[in-house]
């Protein structure tokens, strides 16, 4: 979440701005310091995202392939039947996407079969799945209803219980996971209609009182908002009584006086999605529902965020899988100058890539999957990384099927099979796909959160160097503690076992691909280390070159999972190999053409175009078509205050309602 190669100056995390503004404007600095203030600035686990952005292909960190602890898998594979037999017998994909709503029987179904406790740990009620058998359930609910999986990952990896499994009390926990996991829906609300990836300028506010806070604010775009009974609410509270304040996480109950849902929320794909704008007006929030402490809000949603962000890709892994069905029924039925057009090289490069690129996602998120389940890694660049890579991915693999099918694949699911053809929804998965390059962090800001983390060790030893509030002092010392680490570090980036001909001999034929990440790893270390040194403190602000960095890693750590898993799977499965060849060949030519780009690209032409066109100087160009309407603002107004329209929230009837 933040942009900066700068770091707060040492030990003044006392002075970091405690309440964003709600009133006056909150300049780059102080959102660089609030963002740098949240995220988690020690290293106490080992991270081979980490240690790859610094030039150290670690494969022992995660080679041999991690195992399953075997009562965790027992526990799932009995889930994994029944939610798979439950999804093809009850729920009706088809007829969500029509009615823009998941059906109550459909939640309820889900909530018997014990789905909104998955991650809850079995002394609360829950299922205690592992990580990866969680991602499995939601890989297969997405195949039937993405709206479904997307409602029940909002609840467990961003809503109430993950927050409360890390941060939550003892009484915290007692009172609200035993709810949440018999069925009762939770939601996340952090956006707001002018606060985006910026927290610093949240408005939201929890004003304490003798009785506990009182929430005053509008939230925009909560996941699962116009349904939940529990909210995770973020807000600033004020300095009091001595205290900092900051941004807070509360547990907040959906029925509580004050709190309105104006409106539920309409999109371009997931259409049964249930995402509300909602209103509290002086919300009395008890002071045991702050979660963790005040100030820790946006420390706790980062944290969340570092396994939370595994469900996302779990979708795209599904939406892959499914793609990769369709095409090669199709490409296989469907014949075109004499022969089946997936033997048409052109065709057939799209299945590769398909089938390739599926084979990949699913390796990396197993992989990180694996490695949380196993609580042993640091995995919050490996998280964010695989999120970054499979929702960029699954966007392409869904086009290229678009592609594959040709008009049939523009055509809708409901209109194919009004003209007695197979019912496949190629577009819907298209538009469902497209809003995961945003949920949970955008491609942009992703890039951004990822090359932070992928600099930390630069700005520990050397940050006061370019800081520019830092005194001599502190500059002195930057520069001899940079001296010496980059005395030790910059040699080791000359040479490696990557550029041994029998290096990673032990892989067969996939060990040439693992030289080259060894390779490339270094290469990219030296290539960060370059950029840092001519652009210093103005590198923040190279965000392409940063986004070309952090896409270059995601490749490597790609290709480094794929390598590992295939070669694991060698005896049970020979021809993942194969598969895992062509994926490293397509990731090797995209991050060498990434390489290229980072010294050779139209970055800075392209900013300074920008700023002229945003001047209005190519206003012209918009000439001779019908532009939108002005009459209406660009961001709503959320002026705290009481609704003024009706409460939509929609309310399931339960059995201990009837």
């Amino acid at each position: 979440m933040t942009t900066t190669n700068e770091r707060p100056p040492a030990a003044t995390t006392d002075q970091l701005p405690t309440q964003p503004a709600t009133a006056t404007r909150v300049d780059e600095r102080q959102a660089r310091q609030v963002a740098e203030a949240a995220r988690e600035a020690r290293w106490t686990k080992p991270s081979f995202g980490k240690e790859l952005f610094l030039g150290r292909l670690r494969l022992p960190l995660i080679a041999p392939w991690p195992d399953p602890d075997p009562d965790a898998a027992a526990r799932g594979v009995p889930f994994l039947a029944a939610v798979e037999e439950y999804v093809k017998n009850h729920v009706d994909g088809a007829a969500i996407e029509r009615d823009d709503r998941i059906p109550d029987e459909v939640l309820l179904g889900m909530a018997d079969l014990g789905a909104f406790g998955m991650k809850i740990d079995t002394g609360h009620g829950g299922l205690g799945l592992s990580n990866l058998d969680y991602c499995r359930a939601l890989m297969m609910i997405g195949s039937a209803s993405p709206s479904l999986a997307a409602l029940l990952s909002a609840h467990q990896s961003i809503g109430v219980p993950q927050p409360l499994k890390l941060f939550g009390s003892k009484e915290q926990k007692a009172r609200y996971l035993p709810r949440l996991a018999k069925g009762e829906i939770s939601a996340f609300l952090l956006t707001e209609p002018d606060v985006g990836s910026d927290p610093a300028r949240l408005h939201t506010t929890a004003v304490p009182t003798e009785d506990g806070y009182l929430l005053n604010g509008v939230k925009l775009w909560a996941t699962n908002g116009s349904v939940a009974d529990l909210l995770v609410v973020m807000a600033a509270v004020p300095p009091h009584d001595g205290q900092r304040g900051g941004i807070t996480a509360f547990v907040v109950e959906a029925d509580s006086p004050g709190i309105t849902v104006e409106r539920r929320n309409s999109f371009l794909g997931l259409r049964g999605l249930e995402n509300s704008v909602t209103r509290f007006h002086d919300v009395l929030v008890p002071k045991e529902n702050v979660i963790g402490a005040e100030g820790k809000g946006l420390k706790i949603a980062l944290t969340t965020l570092n396994t939370g962000r595994l469900s996302l890709p779990a979708m795209c892994v599904g939406a892959g899988k499914w793609a990769l069905n369709v095409a090669r029924q199709w490409a296989s039925a469907r014949e075109q100058w004499g022969l089946p057009v997936g033997r048409h090289e052109a065709i057939a490069g799209k299945i590769a890539f398909i089938a390739a690129t599926t084979y990949g996602m699913e390796s990396m998120l197993e992989l990180c999957c694996r490695l949380a389940d196993e609580d042993s890694h640091d995995i919050r660049i490996e998280a964010a990384l695989v999120k970054l890579y499979a929702s960029e991915m699954a966007w392409q693999v869904a086009d290229e099927l678009i592609q594959i099918r040709g008009g049939r694949g523009y055509e809708t699911a409901d209109s194919l099979a009004a003209r007695g053809e197979r019912a496949i929804a190629a577009e819907q998965l298209l538009r469902d796909l497209r809003i995961n390059r945003i949920f949970e962090g955008s491609t942009e800001i992703m890039h951004l959160l990822i090359a932070r983390e992928a600099v930390d060790q630069h700005l520990a030893v050397a940050g006061d160097i370019i800081e520019p509030n830092a005194d001599l002092g502190r500059k002195a010392r930057a520069g001899v503690r940079a001296g010496g680490f980059y005395a030790r570090w910059l040699p080791t980036l000359a040479a490696g076992r990557g550029q041994a001909p029998g290096g990673f001999g032990e892989y067969g034929p996939l060990a040439a691909h693992l030289r080259y990440v060894e390779r490339a790893s270094r290469k990219l270390a030296r290539s960060t280390f370059y950029g840092m040194a001519r652009w210093q403190g103005k590198m923040e602000r190279k965000q392409r070159f940063l986004g070309r960095v952090v896409d270059i890693g995601a490749e490597l750590f790609a290709i480094s999972a794929t390598c590992v898993r295939a070669h694991a799977e060698r005896g049970a499965h020979p021809g993942n190999v194969e598969l895992a060849d062509v994926f490293c060949r397509q990731a090797r030519l995209r991050a060498e053409a990434l390489f290229d780009g980072l010294w050779r690209n139209s970055d800075a032409r392209d900013a300074a175009l920008a700023r002229r066109v945003l001047a209005g100087e190519y206003a012209h160009l918009e000439a001779g078509v019908l532009v939108p309407a002005d009459d209406g603002a660009w961001v709503a107004d959320a002026t705290p205050g009481p609704a003024t329209v009706p409460d939509v929230r929609r309310r399931l009837v339960r059995d201990r309602d009837r």
